[in-house]
Order: C-alpha cells, then sequence, then structure tokens
C-alpha cells in the first residue's frame, strides 16, 4: 500500500492554488530602461527584442504606464554621447547632466514612481570601465571611489529614491552610505549590486549602452562565476558598509547564490535577469523553440524561489500585463 500520495495536493487547480509556495506579482518587479538625449525618441536597439532607448518625455510616459500595471519601480541607465566621453568620466558628476535631468523630470512628473539610479563609470568613460584607468591599464579603486562618491550625490540632489552601485569596487557602499549621511541624504537607499559576476550574459547591455570595454575585460573586479564563498564575502561587507538591499546578478545562473544570500542576510535581496538571459528566451521564442510567455514566468518563479524579493526584469511590463489576466 502507498503511504502517502503527493499528487492529492495536485489534483484540481483549486488545490494547488492553495498549496502554491511562491506567487510572482507585478511589485516584485523592477523595470530597467535606457535614456538617451532627444525629443520623443524610441530608439530600437539590435539584438536586444522589444528593449528601446528612451528620450526623458517618453520616459515619463513609461513611468506613469508602469504604475498602472503594478509595477513600483523603474533603474535608470544613462546612453551618453561619445563626445562626452573622457578618461575619468567626469559628466558623470554633471548636475545638469542627462541622467541628473532623468531623475529630476520623471520625479516631479512621476513622484510616487520608485527610481534607482545606477552608480557606475562604464557608461561615462572612453576606456568603457567601471572606475578610472591608470597610465598602465590597471583599475584604480580608491580614485574611482571618489569619483563614485560624488556622482551618487549628484544623484541624491536631483531627488533619486535609491542608489545602486554596481561599480564593484572596495569600499563604495561604505563611502557614499558616509557622505550621502553628512550632505543630508540619509534618506536615500543603497541596493548594492554586492555580488555581480564576470559574466558573459551582458552584451546585449553593453551594445545599448555603448559601454563594452575598448581593452581587456572586468574579471579584475567583477567575481569568478566559479566561486560562491566569495559573493558571501561580498554580500556580508556590503551589509556591513550600509547597504539597504543586496543585488546578486546574473540570476537564473546563480540561483544557488540568490539562495545563499537570503540564508545570510536579513536584507531585501533583489536579482537582475541580465540583458543576456532575457534575449535568450526572446531569441528561442521567436524561432518557434519555446513558448516564450510561459518560459519568462517560470524562469523569473524561479528567481523569486531561489529567494529574491525583486527582480530586474526588462520583460516586466509584459509580464506585470500577463499578471492581469491570470
Amino acid at each position: 500500500m502507498i503511504f502517502y500520495r503527493p499528487r492529492r495536493n495536485r489534483k484540481s487547480q483549486a488545490i494547488r492554488d492553495l498549496v502554491q509556495e511562491n506567487v510572482l506579482v507585478s511589485t516584485d518587479l523592477i523595470a530597467p530602461y535606457f535614456v538617451k538625449e532627444g525629443v520623443r525618441l524610441q530608439e530600437k536597439i539590435e539584438k536586444f527584442p522589444n528593449v528601446y532607448r528612451f528620450s526623458i518625455d517618453l520616459l515619463v510616459e513609461e513611468a506613469r504606464e508602469l504604475k498602472t500595471l503594478g509595477i513600483p519601480a523603474m533603474a535608470l541607465f544613462p546612453v551618453i554621447a561619445p563626445s562626452l566621453k573622457c578618461e575619468t568620466g567626469k559628466e558623470a558628476l554633471n548636475p545638469n547632466g542627462l541622467i541628473q535631468q532623468t531623475i529630476s523630470t520623471v520625479k516631479g512628473e512621476v513622484p510616487d514612481i520608485c527610481l534607482i539610479s545606477d552608480i557606475a563609470l562604464d557608461p561615462y568613460t572612453t576606456a568603457g570601465h567601471d572606475g578610472i584607468v591608470s597610465d598602465k591599464g590597471e583599475i584604480l579603486n580608491d580614485e574611482s571611489v571618489n569619483q563614485l562618491v560624488k556622482m551618487a550625490l549628484t544623484h541624491a540632489k536631483a531627488g533619486i529614491d535609491i542608489i545602486a552601485p554596481s561599480d564593484m569596487m572596495d569600499g563604495r557602499v561604505k563611502m557614499i552610505r558616509q557622505a550621502l549621511d553628512q550632505s543630508g541624504y540619509s534618506h536615500v537607499g543603497i541596493l548594492s549590486y554586492a555580488a555581480k559576476y564576470a559574466s558573459n550574459f551582458y552584451g546585449p547591455f553593453r551594445d545599448a549602452l555603448g559601454s563594452v570595454p575598448s581593452f581587456g575585460d572586468k574579471k579584475g573586479y567583477q567575481i569568478n562565476p566559479a566561486n560562491r564563498r566569495e559573493a558571501l564575502r561580498e554580500l556580508y561587507l556590503d551589509e556591513m558598509e550600509g547597504a539597504d538591499i543586496l543585488m546578486v546578478k546574473p540570476a537564473l545562473p546563480y540561483l544557488d547564490v540568490i539562495y545563499a544570500a537570503k540564508e545570510l542576510s536579513n536584507l531585501p535581496i533583489a536579482a537582475y535577469q541580465v540583458s543576456g538571459e532575457y534575449s535568450m528566451i526572446k531569441g528561442a521564442a521567436q524561432n518557434g523553440w519555446i513558448d516564450g510567455e510561459k518560459v519568462m514566468m517560470e524562469t523569473l518563479l524561479s528567481i523569486k524561489r531561489a529567494g529574491a524579493d525583486m527582480i530586474f526584469t526588462y520583460a516586466a511590463k509584459e509580464v506585470a500585463e500577463t499578471l492581469m489576466t491570470l
């Protein structure tokens, strides 16, 4: 005789709903956006299906749409004109720069949307690296952190809700937190890209941003994909330095790290379904190899099941629309 039959809890949709352990909802989602100078600009990005570069005015409309879909936050990434790039990324400190204008405009028009801004130098430097490069081709940690702190303060002044350092320089969370507090911005949160791997899944994003490194790679400051304990050290350090939310990036290849992060910390855990993850699903769906909508939903649910409290995904809008029909 069979003592226990697990199928009893699967025999109807009603029972399956009752015993379901995790549910994906629109408030789990953060929508990343690329912003570019222009007016009424919606620029298609090659190899990045259904993702666009928007001008600020259209980004305001996107923010309003996100709110109607129940998506609470958007993450901003600036596409900087090549003429404004330099070795030290000084345009990042411009109080009237593209991202600073974007923050103030969107918050002015849609004040209840949560804005998350990227803190890194790669969109602003000619080298395309996340920090300042020395004459010997080395990424200078402390000099880069000083620049990142100044950059973060301009975002805070513009009205940002959450600052997200993605650069992976040592000590930057502590220095940014101290500077924010000392400058009267103790209310501004920090979402740290704590466990950011030197992944091969970032390609479409770098093309969209125009930040492909002009030499070498980012293995000298991003985490080796072979390592989990190293990621846990980074997560612990960033929590101790004052982060409010901890990020694991990419998501699907690192579900074990998301789970470990959730076990390690009581802080909220964010995960980023990066451009390569997203584009693989879209590409396979376009070729008829998979049901793109179902695979996207399953993938995001697996990321939440692993322990993510919030998920950055380029599919945020379409997923929220699907959730409204369920």
